[in-house]
């Protein structure tokens, strides 16, 4: 579960919240990437939309990866850190795995498209897009 929120809801830190709760520092910097954003897009109104998303783009890019290595823990680190004292076990099955390759693509796509656009902007303007 902590996985699929990583995926869906990483740049928004809901994984973060299921698993260590609104005291979490972390989650509040994912968090902040939102006023962040709004911060760039007040700060500098004529810039590239690309500039003023950056701050929630990088969160999202750091939830991928959080998603990672949440899902490619082994389940007995994941035990005792997650589950000490629950009695419960965990037994990661096949839909983790479907779940980590669409991670790995949808992140590793959304990483290569920021790269690009960040050097289309950087070196030429913007000239191609």
């Amino acid at each position: 579960m902590a996985t699929l929120l990583a995926f869906v809801l990483g740049g928004l830190g809901g994984h973060r919240l299921y698993l260590r709760g609104a005291r979490d520092r972390w989650l509040w910097v994912h968090l902040a990437s939102l006023p962040a954003a709004a911060l760039v897009a007040a700060a500098v109104p004529g810039a590239d939309w690309f500039y003023k998303i950056l701050p929630m783009v990088v969160s999202a890019l750091v939830g991928f990866l959080e998603a990672l290595v949440l899902g490619l823990m082994p389940d007995e680190k994941w035990d005792s850190l997650y589950n000490t004292g629950s009695g419960r076990e965990s037994a990661s099955n096949w839909p983790l795995a479907v779940l980590l390759v669409a991670t790995l693509m949808v992140g590793a796509g959304m990483l290569i498209a920021t790269i690009s656009r960040l050097f289309d902007l950087l070196y030429t303007g913007g000239a191609y897009g």
